[in-house]
């Protein structure tokens, strides 16, 4: 064979690899940014919103040391605290709202009000919003009594110790577009403060690309089977969009894509970057919004059309959760700092952290994406258009057998088409843009064109 055939062979080789390579990038600061996440932290936070007695949402606001009200402003203190290190970019306030005496759990009129914090982006030119969130109220037994201590250690202090971890590191650093941190409150009279915030984004057109939702997600130990596992947790995601139109319907029905609403898409991202990221723990893709006779403020967001998913630990403990202090044939009972498991916690909210930071830094993800269905073949071709803002480096194509929860391929390919060895008759495929550190948009589920 001659030299230059020869060359050329290699230089054919080089670019097939190149255009279909199964690669991973971790960024070094995403790591460093995980690594800062500490479980003494996130136990500091929980016996500090512990200590507060009760943080029923219809308790007591004017006290200093007890109460809903002094929990919030507990809240924006830190917040205002992790301000100072932000160069400016975080900004810190008390969302009050009213709400009406419903006849069931909210009384009489009352004021509520959601703890938020804003991460401005640096480029003005890009809508796009992440929120993430915890639940500041707790209950004891009977959801309206306000006055019994009710601690709420793991629900929902964990989630909303988890959500100011991630401000308070996160601040730290620059990213392109608004990052929204909130404890909301009235979660257990009816996912209240969840609701509000979700209609503010709904009227006020916010682009939210995603919202993730934690809610407990510090126990390891089940009641009744006493299992222990810290190395689980559960991500809930809803089947079908509930705005979902008549033609969105139908193109899901012609394609058969009822596990990939963009909820799915997001839930799916998690795992991907969790298993990159954290180490011993697995996502468990569960295939509902929520539990059965419980309820997320993810679901609002998702009521009103937006991407959204709750996290919660895989092994409940009833025994702590809406209980009223007390010791019963042995048994205590209570939702109290004691009982959590606060490693368990750190990687939870390590997994928040490398999504919410990837998604924070990815490009927006390719428009108009489709599958060619023109010709009989067993090759599948996928086509896209470049998003606009940020630049893109390349794209993933995602791959998985029909059957199969999560993806299980991805070929990294710099080009706006695809033509891959797999039959779109058994397999299904997503698109996402990456850019030059690997950070990944939400994966694009591909609709049928000829």
């Amino acid at each position: 064979m001659k030299p230059t055939s020869i060359l050329y062979l290699f230089l054919l080789l080089f670019i097939s690899h190149t255009n279909y390579a199964q690669t991973t990038i971790d960024d070094p600061e995403i790591k460093k940014m995980v690594a800062e996440v500490k479980a003494e932290n996130l136990e500091a936070t929980v016996r500090k919103l512990a200590s507060f007695g009760t943080r029923h949402t219809l308790s007591d606001t004017k006290s200093n040391t007890r109460g809903i009200g002094a929990a919030q402003r507990w809240v924006k203190s830190e917040f205002d605290k992790y301000a100072l290190e932000s160069g400016g970019r975080l900004s810190a306030t008390i969302d009050y709202f009213m709400i009406k005496a419903d006849g069931k759990r909210i009384a009489t009129d009352s004021q509520l009000g959601n703890v938020m914090a804003t991460l401005k982006g640096t480029d003005p030119t890009d809508d796009r919003v992440l929120i993430i969130s915890g639940h500041l109220d707790s209950r004891a037994t009977d959801v309206m009594d306000a006055k019994s201590d009710a601690p709420g250690a793991n629900d929902d202090a964990s989630g909303v110790a988890a959500m100011m971890e991630l401000s308070r590191i996160m601040s730290k650093r620059a990213f392109p577009f608004n990052l929204i941190f909130v404890a909301v409150t009235g979660e257990e009279q009816g996912l209240y403060g969840a609701k509000h915030l979700a209609d503010i984004a709904k009227e006020s057109k916010w682009n939210v690309i995603a919202m993730i939702n934690n809610d407990m997600i510090g126990n390891s130990l089940s009641s009744g089977t006493n299992l222990r596992d810290n190395t689980k947790v559960r991500v809930f995601s809803e089947t079908i969009p509930y705005l979902e139109t008549e033609a969105e319907a139908k193109m899901r029905k012609a394609t058969n894509r009822d596990n990939d609403s963009p909820s799915r898409q997001l839930a799916r991202y998690i795992k991907t970057v969790t298993n990159q990221y954290v180490e011993q723990l697995d996502i468990n893709l569960v295939y509902r919004n929520d539990r059965f006779l419980r309820g997320g403020d993810h679901t609002p967001f998702s009521q009103n059309g937006f991407t959204a998913i709750r996290f919660c630990e895989r092994n409940e403990n009833y025994n702590q959760q809406h209980q009223n202090l007390r010791t019963e044939n042995n048994i205590k009972y209570g939702d109290l700092p004691e009982f959590m498991d606060f490693e368990y916690l750190r990687k939870i909210t390590c997994s928040n952290l490398a999504t919410f930071s990837n998604l924070a830094r990815s490009p927006k993800a390719p428009i108009n994406v489709g599958i060619e269905v023109k010709d009989l073949t067993n090759f599948s071709t996928l086509v896209w258009n470049a998003p606009e803002g940020k630049p893109v480096y390349g794209y993933n194509i995602l791959i998985r057998e029909t059957a199969t929860p999560h993806w299980e391929k991805a070929f990294f390919i710099k080009d706006l088409k695809a033509e891959i060895p797999y039959s779109k008759d058994n397999y299904f495929f997503a698109v996402q843009a990456v850019d030059e550190l690997g950070h990944c948009s939400l994966p694009v589920f591909p609709i049928p064109i000829r």
